[in-house]
């Protein structure tokens, strides 16, 4: 498999460029405090598929225990847990990081309760595998799962402990060595996070890319009410929620050269994360019409919630419209985000 060259590479950037000023307005705009708003809940991820139906098939293969095929409002649908994945025909194959340009949402994924047993049984179904590199050096290879890659002194290694590691004989026995995460390549080339963590297997999160994480997180908090979640250095007192530090490079990573993991954000939205890593230097494109096109949370009452996020100067891609037999609005948040509302009474 050829190395991911797009995924991460604007993180190893170490300069944040200023945000623009109608920018700076949206992620601070004014909000009543999460507590007091209306209840949204994680609704869906849509994606664009060339076939919807192949695509939304897929799914059942790789997580069997929690996924089932639906229709949600005329589209052809994956139901897991409360959550649900969409898919709209597109006539040609969509960008994803590989084919276009970068946009805000990074991947998607499930709990497994044992990430090197999937990842196995993925091999033996034939399902392609997104590896990552282990080191940036020529001895550098391709592993598939994070678990295969020895930490360092504080986790995910640097290219320098990578190389004390390896001067020391660091070994990994799969049959201790717990498998952390992987990924899958999937339909359209989209992007299946398999990480380890629980006793039971579910769809879990959205992992995002942010210019500001510490801002993304206040502006999911503040617009929809979700939870923030203690991950990452926050901002020293006085300080705005602008990025101004970036740990070095670690390891394992798509981009040879490492992934900047710090400073990470995240909230939850019901038991939905929304995992946030830094993208220095912004620029992110719109996710609009590209593989991940959306994702929606759900209001019990539209108008209110319309009624409010204008009051809050959130910007609106889509006014209330028709959908299937419901109704639903687009918004967009940091970093081009486009996120559906939709009605569920």
């Amino acid at each position: 498999m050829k190395p991911v060259s797009r995924i991460a590479v604007a993180t190893l950037l170490v300069a944040p460029v200023a945000l623009a000023m109608a920018t700076r307005t949206s992620l601070r705009a004014q909000a009543p405090a999460a507590s007091s708003l209306e209840t949204l809940h994680f609704h869906h991820v849509h994606l664009n598929s060339t076939d919807p139906k192949a695509a939304a098939d897929y799914y059942l293969k790789p997580f069997a225990k929690s996924t089932s095929r639906t229709t949600v409002q005329g589209f052809e649908a994956v139901k897991t847990g409360n959550i649900y994945i969409l898919f709209s025909k597109v006539a040609t194959a969509p960008q994803n990081e590989l084919t276009g340009p970068q946009t805000s949402v990074w991947h998607f994924g499930w709990n497994t309760p044992n990430s090197r047993e999937y990842n196995a049984n993925f091999r033996k179904m034939g399902l392609p595998i997104a590896q990552m590199w282990n080191g940036s050096d020529d001895d550098a290879k391709l592993v598939d799962l994070s678990g295969d890659v020895p930490m360092g002194p504080n986790g995910f290694p640097t290219q320098e402990q990578v190389l004390e590691l390896r001067a020391k004989g660091a070994k990994i026995d799969p049959a201790v060595t717990a498998g952390g995460f992987g990924y899958l390549r999937g339909p359209d080339g989209v992007m299946i996070e398999n990480a380890q963590s629980g006793q039971a297997e579910r769809f879990n999160h959205v992992h995002m890319y942010h210019e500001h994480p510490m801002c993304a997180t206040n502006w999911y908090a503040e617009h929809l009410g979700a939870r923030r979640t203690a991950r990452g250095a926050p901002p020293a007192p006085g300080e705005g929620c602008e990025t101004k530090w970036y740990s070095p490079p670690t390891f394992p990573s798509f981009a040879k050269r490492g992934f900047v993991r710090e400073p990470r954000g995240g909230a939850t939205i019901d038991d939905i994360s929304i995992g946030i890593v830094p993208w220095p230097g912004g620029g992110l494109a719109s996710t609009r019409g590209r593989i991940y096109d959306h994702w929606a949370v759900s209001t019990a009452d539209l108008d209110k919630t319309v009624a409010r996020l204008k009051r809050e100067n959130v910007k609106f891609l889509e006014e209330i419209k028709p959908w299937g037999t419901s109704r639903a609005a687009m918004i967009e948040g940091p970093d081009r985000i486009a996120i559906e509302i939709v009605e569920v009474k």
